[in-house]
């Protein structure tokens, strides 16, 4: 498994369609479930994404926005819009609401008239700590122009959403899940960014197969000198590379690794404290008690507590 393949598997759609329809000026709704990540697609048309903090962003036709929670946003005609919010969340999106084309109550135009926007949102719960890593690598809000890998996935999910056929839903789902990968691939990858330190590491020879060993297999008993062996080069050339790119040591990066796997665990299994360490690579529970404490601040038992208290 790749860092960035690990990072997002927690993040996917699952009956997250919360509309699609052709808006006509004046309109703005406002997104009010603070929902973790958001993909805002316009397939025709153009409006502007307004946060709560920060300045609006133009989207235009096929051009995509991820919106990063909990704040909520606008997705408004013009910034200094007329017209009065309508909120949206995920209270709007259930089988009640009736087919896809109808969820929301946007008003269905057959032919958009001159102005008119076609927008498809999908909203994302993010769930542990291990997804919650990719989260803080976004910004914001971030928008990728049109043209990429993303436009295929763009007629593919036009032609769905004006279907309302059996087994939609699951096509939605599968669909947007791959529009947001290329869509935070493109962003990652853009000319003059600044993608995370694992994200460009991944792509060196050395490095990446380091990190690929360390997410593949994090309960090993690794040193640098194995991780180096496994990945063909000196101990010393490992340790500069992967310091150099990643920005800290190997074993440090295992370790923090290891923690977010163990936060998981602790969050969502039942399992003795004794086999979250075994699962993360520890065969003694006290001594994985002492460095979950070191990077996470808290002791294993007292985060599951916190965790499961009720909000």
């Amino acid at each position: 498994m790749d860092v960035f393949g690990d990072l997002i598997r927690g993040v996917r759609a699952q009956g997250s369609l919360f509309g699609s329809s052709t808006l006509t000026p004046p309109w703005s709704l406002h997104f009010v479930d603070g929902a973790p990540l958001t993909l805002c697609t316009v397939l025709s048309g153009a409006g502007w994404i307004v946060p709560e903090d920060g300045p609006p962003e133009r989207v235009r036709a096929y051009e995509t926005a991820v919106v990063r929670g909990p704040a909520t946003f606008t997705f408004v005609d013009d910034p200094g819009t007329a017209a009065a919010p309508v909120a949206c969340g995920a209270f709007c999106s259930g089988p009640e609401q009736g087919g896809t084309r109808y969820r929301l109550g946007w008003a269905e135009c057959g032919e958009p008239g001159p102005g008119a926007t076609t927008l498809i949102v999908g909203a994302y719960p993010v769930r542990g700590e291990i997804s919650g890593r990719l989260l803080e690598s976004l910004p914001a809000v971030l928008r990728v122009g049109s043209g990429g890998t993303g436009d295929a996935v763009l007629d593919h999910l036009a032609a769905e959403v004006g279907a309302d056929v059996p087994g939609q839903q699951v096509v939605l789902d599968r669909l947007l899940d791959w529009m947001l990968v290329c869509t935070l691939r493109e962003w990652f990858d853009r000319p003059g960014g600044e993608p995370p330190a694992w994200w460009a590491a991944q792509r060196d020879p050395v490095v990446g197969a380091a990190l690929r060993l360390l997410h593949a297999e994090p309960a090993a008993p690794w040193t640098v000198a194995a991780l180096a062996g496994r990945t063909g080069v000196s101990r010393s050339t490992l340790a500069k590379r992967f310091a150099e790119l990643v920005g800290e040591p190997p074993l440090t990066y295992l370790t923090r690794w290891r923690m977010t796997l163990a936060a998981d665990l602790l969050t969502e299994q039942d399992g003795s404290i004794a086999e979250v360490a075994r699962i993360v690579g520890y065969s003694d529970p006290f001594g994985f008690s002492a460095a979950f404490k070191r990077v996470r601040g808290v002791a294993p038992s007292e985060f599951r507590l916190r965790r499961r208290e009720p909000a």
